[in-house]
């Protein structure tokens, strides 16, 4: 078998149903399997999985494991040579697979230096995650990033390595870390290094494995040929929780790799909590300005069924793309998943991309609408 995809689910049904239909698109031409692992979910994930996509394979943990041991769990399962840790609220197109298998068996790196491949993400809105690409965050590196260094200085080599700012987003190449909503590796050299480190239950488990990864001799690669959606705010809520566990993560992780320091541990722990309450804060200050217009975008013609069904349930007007809608700044994209293949619709993303721009994709089946208006937003589904 060529590709597992693994799959870590907790509590988010309705993206894990999109994640899910959009990785079995993805996989159709490729022997690869799908594996999800559900960390005792209260919703009804593990039933919609099992009516649904009665061909994916299911574990189900009884408690939450965590980020690391719940992938764990996933992988020890898996048959393919590659895997790929995706995160449930994420969403591939139809070439995403094809297109960083060809990459990294055809990229001129031997596969015995090959390390972990991740792909450029961008967030609900459409705008790119930075967090894509990323350096080894180093005592110094953390602390230019904590402290907004990297952005007075975004031209300095000292001051730029935590965004890997050697590439821009549209550049392949070798960076240092990845990020862990998609993660894409040989099986063999996950099991290797160890997988995912069970002490820390999550947050800086991808940079763990990344430099892990990179102390074996390996090299890690941003392949920039493909887009994938990371709603990301949807994962975790950014509460005191988050807090805490994100402080605790970044402490694990100097703890473990570096060498034990007063300053450093001090500014860190300083700097990981105030890093923490940013983001926190960000999560709060969301904007809740409602867009002023909807437009469907549809290759259906034959969607008045569709538009009266949102009409009904948002109590507005759905204007069809093209249409004589009112020109208003703030336009909401519903972006109809039955009609519209994956890679389209991340296209028109990317294309219309701006802050007066919000997007909902009409899940297949015409029953939710489903999006995050930027990467701070929990998300939002809307049941038809």
């Amino acid at each position: 078998m060529q590709l597992s995809v693994v799959i870590l689910n907790y509590n988010v049904r309705y993206f894990l149903e999109q994640c899910v239909g959009s990785v079995q698109k993805a996989l159709q031409d490729i022997d690869g399997e799908i594996i999800v692992v559900d960390n005792a979910s209260s919703d009804d994930s593990r039933q919609m999985i099992k009516e649904q996509f009665p061909d994916v394979i299911l574990i189900e943990n009884k408690e939450n494991l965590g980020f690391p041991k719940g992938n764990n769990i996933g992988v020890a399962r898996a048959k393919g040579d590659y895997i790929c840790i995706l995160n449930p609220d994420t969403v591939v197109v139809e070439d995403t697979f094809s297109k960083l298998l060809t990459f990294v068996t055809s990229s001129g790196v031997e596969q015995s230096h090959l390390g972990i491949t991740g792909c450029k993400l961008i967030d609900g809105s459409g705008k790119f995650l930075p967090e894509s690409k990323r350096g080894v965050p180093t005592p110094w590196v953390a602390f230019t990033k904590i402290f907004g260094f990297y952005k007075l200085f975004p031209k300095s080599s000292w001051f730029n390595q935590y965004y890997a700012m050697h590439l821009n987003e549209n550049q392949s190449g070798e960076v240092d870390v990845l990020v862990g909503a998609f993660m894409l590796m040989q099986r063999e050299l996950y099991l290797q290094v160890g997988g995912f480190d069970e002490n820390c239950f999550m947050y800086s488990d991808d940079i763990d494995l990344s430099y892990l990864v990179k102390k074996a001799g390996r090299q890690n690669y941003y392949f920039a040929g493909t887009t994938v959606i990371h709603y990301k705010g949807e994962s975790t809520v950014r509460d005191g929780l988050y807090m805490k566990r994100f402080r605790e993560a970044m402490q694990f992780f100097y703890k473990k790799h570096f060498k034990k320091s007063w300053f450093f541990d001090s500014m860190m722990q300083i700097g990981s909590f105030a890093f923490s309450l940013l983001k926190v804060f960000q999560s709060k200050t969301v904007s809740d300005k409602k867009p002023e217009h909807y437009v469907l975008v549809s290759d259906d013609v034959e969607n008045e069924t569709v538009l009266r069904k949102i009409n009904a349930k948002l109590k507005t007007e759905i204007y069809k793309e093209g249409s004589d809608s009112p020109a208003h700044s703030r336009v909401e994209l519903i972006i109809d998943l039955k009609s519209i293949s994956f890679k389209k619709a991340i296209r028109l993303m990317e294309e219309k991309r701006n802050k007066d721009s919000t997007f909902k994709f009409l899940s297949i089946n015409h029953d939710y609408l489903i999006g995050s208006n930027n990467s701070n937003d929990r998300g939002e589904v809307i049941l038809l």
